[in-house]
Formats: C-alpha cells, sequence, structure tokens
C-alpha cells in the first residue's frame, strides 16, 4: 500500500501544486496588505479625528488583538475542520472587518472592524502555512513555505502602491474598501484551484475520503492509490495540549519566545513608519512610499532566504537575520535626513526582519507533523500577535511620554536579540532535524 504522502514528498512538484502554492503566496500577500492598510490610512485618521500618538498606536494594535484569537482559536479548527473551508471562512470575516472600517466615524468603532479583520487573518496565517507545507514535497518544501510568507511584503508593495495613488485623490477610508474588495476576489480563486489538503484527509479518513485523495493525486499529476494508509489513533486530547507534550514542547516553548520577540520588533517598524515619516513634515503619500520600501526589501529578504536555505542550514540563516534586525532597526531610529535616506534604510531594514519573520514560518512548517501542524502554527501566531499588539501601543505611550526616536528604537530592536537567542537553543537542542515536518 503507498502512502499519498510518500508519493508527494518523492515526486517532482508539478504545476498544479505550484499554482497551490502560488495561490496561498496571494492569500498572505492579502494579509499583508489587510494589516498594514491601517498603517496607510493612520496619518489621514490621525488628522481628519485629532488622535494623538498614545490613542493612534492602541488603534495600530487592535488587529494584532484580533490575530490572537483568530489564531488560536482558527488555527486549531484548520486541524478539525480543513484547510480550506477554514481559508474560506477566513476570507469572509476579513472582508466584513475591512469594509466595516471604511465606514467609522469613531476610534472606538474603527478598533472593534480592526479586531474583526484581525480575527480573520489569523486564521488565515495558520491555515496557509499548513496548507503549503503538505501541497510541497520533501526538496521545495522549505522554499514553498518562504515564498508564501514572502507573498506578506509583496501584498503591503503592492497594496501600499495602490493606497499610496488613492490617498493622492481620496479620503482614508478608500484605502479599506480596496482591500475588501480585493479580499472577496480570492474567494473564487480557492474555490478553483486550491483542494483540500491530503495530508489533512488522511487525519480522518472514512467516507469520500479516498475519492478526494484520488482526485487532489490526479490534479497533481501522480498516480492514485487503491487504499488510504490505516487512520492515526484517536486522541484523547485536543492537539493544542500535545504541543506541550514530550518532544513537541521544547520547540514549542522556544519558537513562541521567538516569533513574540521579533514580531514586536517587526510590528513597531512596520505600524509607525508612516507616522514617524509624516511627522518628520512629509506628506501622507510620501511616508506610504517609505513603508512600501521597508516591503520591497522585506520581499527581497524572502526571495534571498529561500535561495538560501538549500545551501545554508535554516537556523542559522534565522539568526543572522535576527541579529541584523537589531542594527537596522537601532539604525533607522537615528535618520533624519531626506525621504531617499528613510527610504533606503527602511529597505533594508525591512529586508532583515521580513527575511527572520520568514524563517521562521519555515522552521515551524518542518518541526510539527501534520496532526498539529495548523495547531502549533495557531498558538505560536496567536501569543506572538497578541503579545506584538503591545509593540505599537508601547512606542507610542513612550513617544507620548517625550521619549525620542532613537531611544524607542533601540528598545524595540531588542526583541529580534530575544529570539536570535531562543533559535540558538532551539538549534543547540537538535530539535528542528528531528522533525515531524514532512508528514
Amino acid at each position: 500500500m503507498q502512502d499519498p504522502r510518500d508519493v508527494i514528498d518523492r515526486e517532482p512538484m508539478s504545476r498544479f501544486q505550484w499554482i497551490v502554492v502560488a495561490i496561498m503566496i496571494g492569500l498572505n500577500a492579502l494579509d499583508g496588505f489587510d494589516v498594514l492598510s491601517i498603517s496607510f490610512a493612520s496619518p489621514g485618521i490621525s488628522k481628519a479625528w485629532g488622535v494623538d500618538r498614545a490613542a493612534l498606536g492602541f488603534v495600530l494594535s487592535m488587529e494584532l488583538i484580533g490575530m490572537a484569537g483568530g489564531s488560536f482559536l482558527l488555527g486549531g479548527l484548520a486541524d478539525l475542520i480543513g484547510r480550506r473551508k477554514t481559508i474560506l471562512g477566513c476570507l469572509v470575516v476579513m472582508a466584513i472587518g475591512m469594509f466595516g472600517a471604511s465606514t467609522a466615524s469613531g476610534v472606538v468603532i474603527l478598533s472593534i472592524w480592526r479586531v474583526v479583520t484581525g480575527f480573520g487573518i489569523g486564521g488565515m496565517l495558520a491555515a496557509t502555512n499548513a496548507a503549503v507545507a503538505e501541497a510541497s514535497n520533501a526538496k521545495h518544501r522549505n522554499l514553498a513555505v518562504v515564498l508564501m510568507a514572502g507573498g506578506y511584503p509583496v501584498g503591503a508593495i503592492i497594496g501600499g502602491s495602490i493606497s499610496a495613488a488613492l490617498l493622492q485623490r481620496y479620503d482614508w477610508p478608500a484605502v479599506f474598501e480596496f482591500g475588501a474588495i480585493a479580499t472577496l476576489c480570492f474567494i473564487p480563486l480557492v474555490l478553483w484551484r486550491a483542494p483540500e489538503s491530503i495530508a489533512f484527509l488522511l487525519q480522518r479518513p472514512g467516507g469520500d475520503a479516498l475519492a478526494k485523495v484520488n482526485t487532489t493525486l490526479v490534479r497533481m499529476g501522480h498516480a492514485s492509490v487503491a487504499e488510504l494508509p490505516p487512520a492515526p489513533p484517536a486522541r484523547p486530547r485536543v492537539p493544542l495540549v500535545q504541543l506541550f507534550e514530550g518532544a513537541l514542547a521544547r520547540p514549542t516553548i522556544l519558537l513562541t519566545l521567538a516569533y513574540l520577540a521579533h514580531i514586536m520588533t517587526f510590528y513597531f517598524t512596520l505600524k509607525w513608519i508612516p507616522k514617524i515619516v509624516v511627522d518628520m513634515g512629509f506628506a501622507p503619500s510620501a511616508a506610504a512610499g517609505v513603508l512600501v520600501w521597508a516591503n520591497v526589501g522585506g520581499a527581497a529578504g524572502s526571495i534571498l532566504l529561500g535561495l538560501m536555505t538549500a545551501r545554508v542550514r535554516l537556523t542559522r540563516l534565522a539568526i543572522v537575520a535576527m541579529l541584523a534586525s537589531v542594527v537596522l532597526v537601532t539604525l533607522f531610529g537615528r535618520m533624519t535626513s531626506g525621504i531617499g535616506e528613510l527610504s533606503g534604510i527602511a529597505a533594508v531594514a525591512g529586508f532583515c526582519t521580513n527575511a527572520g519573520v520568514v524563517a521562521l514560518y519555515a522552521l515551524i512548517a518542518r518541526t510539527f507533523p501534520a496532526g498539529v501542524r495548523a495547531s502549533a502554527t495557531g498558538l505560536i501566531i496567536g501569543v506572538g500577535r497578541g503579545g506584538s499588539a503591545l509593540a505599537p501601543a508601547l512606542a507610542g505611550l513612550l513617544f507620548a511620554a517625550g521619549q525620542t526616536l532613537p531611544a524607542v528604537a533601540m528598545l524595540m530592536a531588542m526583541g529580534s536579540l530575544v529570539a536570535a537567542g531562543a533559535i540558538l537553543l532551539l538549534a543547540r537542542g537538535g530539535t528542528v532535524e528531528r522533525a515531524g515536518a514532512a508528514r
């Protein structure tokens, strides 16, 4: 009896598999824009409503709180009902949140809609990370996951460029309206070309599971199978509990710490760049352009890291990216010159910080087995995004208390240093190399 997972692992990647990966890249690009839409809109919101830096910091944090809840609840749901159903549900939630944000008339209502949007994004991240890992063969799994994570800055680049154009002609609600329409456009695309993960179907065989598995195998260009392997034994407890048992406990704790610490640094830069640049005297459209350049650097970091995974150990790449992030974010805080210099240093900082993020996604995907992969991703992202909600708010409070940009940037850069230490401990324990990554 041939295990379909072995077929996928062993055989070359087909065009259909790369199409699935491309759709997941697009979904993560959508997440990238939806998360940062509030950053593009924030100068206009601040001007229209007279919002000070402290209050704005809390508004910038709201979807991160929603993402934490979505990652916790919907990440586990993806292990129960499937990756595809979870992705479709998250798209609906995200579209509702974006449309709602465009109609907000005050900080409280806007914050509520941003929580709703973040809830959908959180579940999406957990489901797409698992879906990409399970659609890829063993040879290209790291590359596929890194490319998926690299969609995030691509979405910010494309969406940010469109936002900059919209802000020259319209007010800030247009940014959210565009995001809602783009989100809805992905629903038919997922229905058309993103089948349910075979690894998930094998976790719950029965009914028409064999037919679904064979349909997907044929679409991938592989031979069908006569029967499915035996189902894994029923779990007496929910997957979340298993993450803190036995060999999974160490990587769960260390990867959660690394993600939490580094994502605080990451979101400090992405959330505050537009407002910082506007406060330096530049136009909101120019500030959006600086954030676009930060994401251009982020996309380049994702691609380069993906190419290097074939030659350099992933943990080493992650540690180097984290340490470089500390230096570059600190340096950004000391830049006070023209828009060109600001854009350049933002691009290099984005290169380093995003390379660290995508390395963490790849580490998560290769460390956890299929039965708990979405739950593990959801837990780690949930804790990380929930904690990272403190980053924009903390920076806002520090600014309001009179702290200078160099001091705030240096403090927020320390998150990446903590992350580097956690990954070093992970590598020394050999945890990543023992993987349940493919299965």
